[in-house]
C-alpha cells in the first residue's frame, strides 16, 4: 500500500471518489491514501450519501485536512465501511476527540465527514477533519497546529495496520489444512 501527504492544496469536490483518481494525477497503481489540505464543496451530482442528497445537506468547509483511500481487492461496501471505521478510529485516538460511528465529535460538535463507495474496479474512503470551520468543530478550536504531521501520522498508521492484517492472513493457515 502506499501513501502521500500533497503539498499542494486541492479542493475536494467528491469526483476524487471515481476509480483510479491517484492513478491518473499520481501514477500510483497499488492500494493508496493520498492525503491534502484544501475546501471541501461538494455539489448535488458527486455526492454519494443518498440521505444527504434527499436531505438536501450541503458538504462544505472552507479548509479541511482530506484523506482520499483506495482499495483494488475484494470490492465490498462492508469491507470498505469497516476500513472507514478504521481509518477514523486511527484519526480518534491520535486526535483525543469522540467517535460515532465514522464521524469524530470535539466538544460535542462535529468534526469531520466521510463516505466509502464502491466502483466496478475499486473501494473508495473520502474522510475529511475540518481545519477551520464556523459551523462545526476543527483543528483551529482544538489549537491544533501541526496539520501536516498529523496527516502524516494517519496515512503511516493506516498503511501499517492494512498491511499488517495482510501480513497475519498470510501466515494463518486454514483450519480444513489439519
Amino acid at each position: 500500500m502506499d501513501w502521500v501527504f500533497l503539498d499542494e492544496e486541492l479542493v475536494y469536490d467528491g469526483s476524487q471518489l471515481k476509480s483510479l483518481w491517484a492513478f491518473s494525477l499520481f501514477g500510483i497503481k497499488e492500494d493508496s491514501i493520498v492525503s491534502f489540505v484544501g475546501p471541501c464543496d461538494v455539489k448535488a451530482e458527486h455526492m454519494v450519501d443518498l440521505q444527504d442528497i434527499i436531505g438536501g445537506d450541503k458538504i462544505y468547509s472552507p479548509l479541511m485536512l482530506h484523506f482520499i483511500v483506495e482499495h483494488f481487492d475484494e470490492v465490498s461496501m462492508r469491507l470498505i465501511a469497516t476500513r472507514q471505521r478504521l481509518l477514523t478510529t486511527i484519526a480518534e485516538r491520535m486526535l483525543g476527540v469522540e467517535r460515532e460511528g465514522d464521524d469524530l465529535y470535539y466538544m460535542g460538535r462535529k468534526l469531520s465527514v466521510s463516505i466509502a463507495t464502491v466502483s466496478p474496479v475499486s473501494a473508495k474512503i473520502h474522510f475529511g477533519i475540518n481545519i477551520k470551520s464556523e459551523e462545526y468543530a476543527s483543528l483551529n478550536d482544538m489549537g491544533f497546529k501541526n496539520v501536516e504531521g498529523l496527516a502524516i501520522n494517519i496515512c503511516r498508521n493506516y498503511t501499517y495496520e492494512i498491511e499488517d492484517i495482510e501480513e497475519d492472513i498470510r501466515k494463518t493457515r486454514p483450519v480444513c489444512s489439519f
